[in-house]
């Protein structure tokens, strides 16, 4: 079983930076694919970003496209969410999530694609 653990949430005014870590546990951190997703208070949670096994291909929400990056440290059980410019409509609950992949390429955009899911952590951008 893994787990997620999401921090580096917080309040930040528009169009500051905040970077989100997500630490995994109780696997093997290498064969997964992980990604970040949001919701926001009275919407469905929506696909941020992906990133691959190796950390060599990652996908963003056309959303967040030139402002956030998605990067992970294989060596560190850690994959990361750097915001930059951020907008109100940033703010949302940010979760973490890890699905097993048997092929080097493969990155995943779909909620019911992903098998393990942190708890969450909020990011408020006031304006």
């Amino acid at each position: 079983q893994v787990q997620l653990v999401e921090s580096g949430g917080g309040l930040v005014q528009t169009g500051g930076s905040l970077t989100l870590s997500c630490a995994a546990s109780g696997g093997t951190f290498t064969t997964y694919v992980m990604g970040w997703f949001r919701q926001a208070p009275g919407k469905e949670r929506e696909f941020v970003g992906t990133i691959n096994k190796d950390g060599d291909t990652t996908r963003v929400a056309d959303s967040v496209k030139g402002r956030f990056t998605i990067s992970r440290r294989n060596a560190r059980n850690s994959v990361y969410l750097t915001m930059n410019s951020l907008k109100p409509e940033d703010t949302a609950v940010y979760y973490c999530a890890a699905s097993p992949s048997y092929v080097r390429s493969y990155y995943y955009m779909k909620e019911n694609e992903y098998r393990y899911w942190g708890q969450g952590t909020q990011v408020t951008v006031s304006s």
